[in-house]
């Protein structure tokens, strides 16, 4: 996997939006904490673009990153929102320059395509938070995007008491993002493989039969059989029918994976919470998981 360069006080950050529209005022949190990092912050010209609930059209959407990708002079993409519209817009995108260039493509939720589509051509990202998201992110979650600007890899621990957690070490190049988004992707060319890896999933605002669906679909394409480890993030905002499904969105991933010997953590700071800790995908950690701590630090 290739580390794009890391950012250097004055360089120019671009901010697009790929998915749900969104507007400069909702984006200000996140342009002055750029300024404040001593970035420059570039604004894409989807910001502002209505085209019902995406942020202009597919080529709108497609050509404004394209612009940002190809531009030598932005060292790094910051998503502005997720949502859906990602997966419309990844095969009209070219690389090409952004393989003898990279950058740093950052975001989450339904930047995720972006991520696995990334990987499979060999760079890493980072899955962080958004600029419209920083108002309600911790302190923690955006001193660890400001390290991965910088180069830096923040790693982290936090306690736990998850009766579901598996115990155990692992260590592999870490994978993921939504799982809505990793379900969608399956059998395309921008599917994961997991073989071997530290599979991250987190998802927001689904039904627990939705999540049942998306975790037995990955288990059934075989994404959950050779994990070196799975962590599990926010399974925020689940939802239920008036006949409960009867499980957790945590007891439904722990139930997918119960014949594996793979450690597995769940509470992970990363995803759709306020500890949205930003994480560095492609990258080689080792993860371990104990009664009492979880911890994920970088090779």
């Amino acid at each position: 996997m290739v580390t794009p360069p890391a950012l250097l006080y004055g360089d120019k950050v671009g901010l697009v939006a790929t998915a749900r529209k969104i507007s400069l005022q909702e984006l200000q949190e996140g342009i002055d904490l750029l300024k404040s990092w001593g970035f420059i912050p570039v604004i894409g010209k989807t910001i502002g673009l209505e085209d019902n609930q995406y942020a202009g059209t597919d080529t709108q959407r497609a050509q404004d990153f394209q612009e940002m990708l190809d531009n030598p002079e932005i060292k790094a993409i910051w998503c502005a929102r997720g949502g859906y519209g990602t997966v419309r817009i990844i095969d009209e995108l070219d690389f090409y320059k952004f393989v003898k260039y990279p950058k740093w493509i950052v975001g989450y939720s339904d930047v995720t395509v972006l991520h696995s589509h990334i990987h499979k051509i060999g760079f890493q990202t980072i899955h962080g938070t958004m600029p419209v998201s920083v108002e309600n992110n911790t302190a923690f979650a955006k001193a660890s995007l400001k390290q991965s600007f910088f180069g830096e890899k923040p790693n982290i621990t936090y306690k736990t008491s998850n009766s579901l957690n598996r115990l155990g070490t692992a260590k592999g190049p870490l994978v993921g993002g939504n799982l809505s988004m990793l379900y969608s992707m399956c059998g395309s060319s921008s599917g994961i493989d997991t073989e071997g890896k530290i599979l991250f999933i987190e998802d927001l605002d689904e039904y627990l039969y939705h999540i049942d669906r998306m975790v037995m679909n990955l288990k059934r394409n075989g994404m959950l059989d050779h994990c070196a480890g799975l962590l599990v993030g926010g399974m925020t905002k689940m939802h239920d029918n008036r006949i409960p499904f009867g499980k957790t969105a945590q007891e439904i991933v722990m139930d997918a994976v119960k014949e594996c010997d793979f450690p597995v953590a769940f509470d992970f700071p990363a995803g759709h919470v306020d500890d949205n800790r930003a994480l560095i995908m492609g990258a080689e950690v080792e993860i371990d998981v104990t009664q009492k701590e979880v911890s994920l630090n970088y090779l």
